[in-house]
């Protein structure tokens, strides 16, 4: 059977939809699928992508090594040369590059090309990165959204995979279908364009400690001769049992009611020469453990030994942070 020949958008095509950006997102076409420009085809790129084909939306894709496209074309994607066919291909631009830094740079020369059209950020950084890229952005005539996929890229597209957005809500509204097709479980947390940033920061934050605990206690077990895989039951568990604190510890730091403590500072305190001996037991490095000893040990010194380990909180927070006006409850 002959195979129809790989797409392609060229200049001239891409400038003929140049016209059909700012119609689509005013009215949208009811029944037929957005079309959609991907640009950025690392792992989560390609996920990304690949997703949108497999939902019947007309995918474009860019990348600056053109190779990583082959897959995707085979499944049906058209892939631009030039980044500024790319972004003049569709009214919905999503980019999956590192950083909004390499964002910027990437877009730059087909800045002009983004006026109208729906830009979408799903990259790393801090809230000021998001709020410059979203000044940018704008400044270029485009309507801005970033957003976090909360998964590993396997997983987009799954029902339960879930990411949040912010920036212009009528973006989040005019799209929210197409961008369902990355997850089902699909978020606008608000109208600032940096709370997608914050968010992913402050959720993101207990990745890296959870995993070197994990790994702390995989080269303890191992040092006994036991296979890790002994312990990922028994650690699922302890994860399920933190999920079940992690309301109750958000009810008492915001409220600021630390006294009915399940379990205290001064009860963390006191695991800490377990934890050393543990590691001069076993020959496993605990050294990454002492700033958080010493975290709970100026709670303790701070008055705080005898209420919830949520008190810590209070100890990492600088004296010159205030809470912000008309508190929000993102994703309600």
């Amino acid at each position: 059977m002959d195979r129809a020949p790989p797409r392609t958008v060229t200049a001239r095509a891409a400038r003929n939809s140049d016209s059909s950006a700012s119609d689509w997102s005013m009215h949208p076409m009811e029944n037929q699928p957005t079309p959609v420009t991907v640009i950025g085809l690392g792992a989560m790129g390609t996920a990304l992508a690949a997703a949108f084909v497999r939902a019947g939306h007309p995918t474009t894709v860019w990348n600056r090594t053109a190779a990583k496209a082959a897959p995707l074309i085979t499944m049906g994607a058209a892939h631009a040369g030039a980044i500024d066919d790319a972004v003049a291909a569709s009214p919905l631009v999503i980019t999956c590059l590192t950083t909004f830094d390499g964002t910027r740079l990437a877009l730059e020369p087909a800045a002009a090309s983004l006026r109208e059209r729906a830009l979408v950020t799903l990259n790393s950084g801090s809230p000021a990165d998001a709020r410059d890229t979203a000044a940018w952005a704008i400044g270029h005539g485009a309507r801005f959204l970033a957003g976090a996929v909360k998964n590993v890229p396997s997983a987009v597209g799954a029902p339960d995979t879930l990411l949040y957005y912010s920036g212009d809500k009528t973006v989040f509204e005019d799209f929210e279908t197409t961008l369902q097709a990355l997850g089902g479980d699909t978020v606008h947390l608000g109208d600032e364009a940096d709370l997608a940033a914050l968010y992913e920061m402050a959720v993101g934050a207990l990745l890296l400690p959870a995993l070197v605990g994990f790994f702390q206690g995989a080269a303890a077990v191992r040092a006994r001769g036991l296979e890790v895989n002994s312990m990922v039951r028994f650690t699922g568990k302890w994860l399920d049992m933190i999920k079940t604190l992690l309301p109750v510890y958000a009810q008492e730091i915001d409220s600021g009611d630390y006294t009915n403590a399940a379990s205290s500072v001064n009860l963390f305190l006191a695991g800490v020469p377990y934890d050393e001996d543990l590691g001069k037991e076993t020959d496993v490095d605990t050294a990454w453990l002492a700033p958080l000893h010493d975290l709970v040990r100026r709670a303790a010194e701070a008055g705080h030994g005898d209420h919830s380990i949520s008190a810590l909180t209070e100890v990492l927070r600088k004296p010159r942070c205030r809470e912000r006006p008309g508190g929000f409850v993102p994703g309600t």
